[in-house]
């Protein structure tokens, strides 16, 4: 009888304890430890979606903003965080890029184009350099090291899509925090991306040319407005009738245009941006530009049309190690000084637009240059809500990001001042109420010995044999280094970096065998080459870098949005 109930004393102790655990888990899953109720309390709130609010109280509830207010009532159970001198925009929206899908291993041809199939078109079946299955909200890595990086920066959310081929894959709306992949996804598909670039030369196969990749993307546009008609017609009446064949590449489309997925046409320069509308027209999407920088000279035009824009903010500029002989035309010179006056012309027109960070590798360097459309022109106010609000508006998610509002996903970002000036500090953000403290990168201890900026040819041997690599350097005055290094294993951003005195320090995060890898590059620099050790996987490789001869020239980047 004792031992009986024993027993059900002990089984009633572990029923007990199994409930408290499971009582409190999700609380501990869900925020990793956190409280998942916050109040900023004595902030300055920069909205978006209205007039700036003085000494204002945001409550964080669950993930979700439920009060915003001067006199807002704040939860017992909340953190409290003093916002005295403080700011809180929305989070920052960088409206297309490819944080989170680590680089991987190029394939197909030389010349940065796309990825092709082996085999050649033989047929309208055939579809080369065309993946439009792929997407964002499947391919997200949380090893990716730009997701904390740009999170740092204070952006919070990405429009993310894969990159190769003609229709690389389709873009998602991804918030940066998540225990998992999915936990990102806020939405997918919103965009269909094209890209017109192509790899160059004869005998490639088809296409292989500007006018053949036009030419091929209205074939592929024909095809699936006809397979959705002949399926409806099947669908309708099967009997008697040869069911229509299935066609991946129609199918993904198909169903992404259903869903009113954007599609995104490049073009950078007048003749390209004049193209874009009238292709837009022509195949009858519903269409946005990206590239853009040019648009400075045909904004009425853009407008007329009602299109949006996704304004490019690597700014053309000269190469640090152009031929000094070289002389750009004027042309050329014309268009790296107006470009950054692009956003204000746009917004003089009444074009709705949003900003990306394309080649920009450091996330600070993107309101950098933001900064200077600013400096050309453009309303702070409107710099702002390219970045938070119009963007959100332009991939259809503003009932749930894109400014401070009750009811709307907590993503936002805690800076000790205006967030465009230059010395301001981005303190902390939330994604999805998520509390991220940021912090900043190592910096260097010493005054740099000279300027590392330039792109660098790297000779090292592995145990695979002697390879190269290209180091394409940006050095800030501060001694912090950005860039990418890029190999024959793909190409990858410096997540980390500086030059203190003459010694330097790289990080880089690239794709390998075993997944996602750190790769650190250490030396010394002597104004003229660099010396040192790679380390990656418990391995230790010493190289050596020069800088390559005369580097082309940016006239290339008029068109470079193609």
């Amino acid at each position: 009888m004792r031992l009986k109930l024993f027993r059900r004393c002990a089984f009633a102790l572990c029923m007990v304890t199994s409930l408290l655990l499971l009582v409190r888990l999700p609380l501990v899953r869900a925020q990793g430890g956190e409280p998942q109720y916050f109040a900023i309390r004595g902030a300055k709130v920069v909205p978006v979606s209205g007039p700036p609010i003085e000494d204002a109280t945001i409550v964080v509830s669950r993930g979700i903003i439920t009060a915003v207010a001067k006199d807002a009532a704040i939860p017992p159970e909340a953190r409290v965080i003093d916002g005295k001198d403080l700011t809180v925009y929305p989070g920052l929206v960088d409206a297309f890029a490819d944080v989170g899908i680590p680089a991987a291993p190029p394939s197909g041809g030389e010349g940065g184009g796309p990825r092709r199939s082996q085999e050649q078109a033989r047929g309208p079946q055939d579809r080369p350099a065309s993946t439009p299955w792929r997407s964002g909200a499947d391919e997200v890595n949380l090893s990716d090291k730009r997701i904390e990086s740009w999170r740092n920066g204070g952006f919070t959310t990405v429009i993310c899509a894969p990159k190769g081929g003609f229709f690389p894959g389709e873009a998602a709306v991804l918030n940066l925090a998540g225990e998992r992949a999915g936990d990102l996804v806020v939405k997918s598909p919103v965009a269909i991306p094209l890209s017109f670039q192509t790899s160059g030369g004869f005998g490639g196969g088809f296409p292989d040319s500007l006018l053949g990749v036009l030419a091929y993307i209205r074939q592929v546009w024909l095809d699936t407005d006809w397979s959705i008609k002949a399926q409806a017609l099947y669908e309708k009446n099967p009997r008697g009738v040869a069911r229509p064949r299935y066609d991946r590449t129609e199918a993904t489309l198909a169903e992404a245009l259903e869903n009113h997925a954007l599609v995104l046409i490049p073009a950078n320069n007048t003749v390209q941006l004049r193209r874009a509308i009238e292709l837009i027209e022509r195949w009858q999407v519903k269409g946005a530009i990206y590239g853009g920088q040019m648009g400075y000279e045909v904004a009425p035009e853009i407008a007329a049309k009602k299109l949006p824009v996704l304004v490019d903010l690597k700014w053309p500029d000269a190469e640090k190690d152009a031929d000094p002989e070289s002389k750009p035309s004027l042309r050329t010179l014309r268009f790296r000084d107006r470009s950054p006056s692009t956003p204000a012309a746009l917004a003089k027109a009444g074009v709705k637009f949003a900003f990306y960070s394309s080649s920009i590798t450091a996330p600070k360097n993107i309101l950098k240059a933001a900064k200077k459309s600013i400096d050309a022109g453009l309303s702070p106010d409107v710099a702002l809500r390219a970045f938070t609000l119009s963007a959100a508006e332009i991939f259809g998610v503003a009932d749930r990001l894109g400014s401070i509002e009750n009811g709307k996903i907590a993503n936002l970002v805690v800076t000790d001042g205006d967030l465009f000036g230059e010395k301001t500090k981005i303190k902390m953000a939330f994604v999805d109420g998520r509390l991220f403290e940021a912090h900043e990168p190592e910096k260097p201890k010493d005054p740099s010995e000279g300027d590392i900026t330039g792109k660098w040819k790297l000779s090292y041997t592995t145990p695979e044999g002697p390879e190269e690599s290209t180091a394409d350097l940006m050095m800030d005055k501060d001694g912090t280094i950005s860039g990418t290094i890029t190999s024959h294993r793909g190409t990858a951003n410096i997540i980390s970096g500086y030059l203190s005195a003459d010694k330097f320090s790289l990080t880089s995060n690239i794709v390998l065998d075993q997944g996602p890898t750190d790769v650190m590059f250490t030396g010394t620099f002597d104004g003229n080459s660099l010396k040192g050790s790679i380390t990656v996987l418990g391995m230790s490789l010493d190289f050596t870098g020069v800088k390559p001869g005369n580097a082309a020239s940016t006239t290339a980047a008029l068109g470079g949005a193609q």
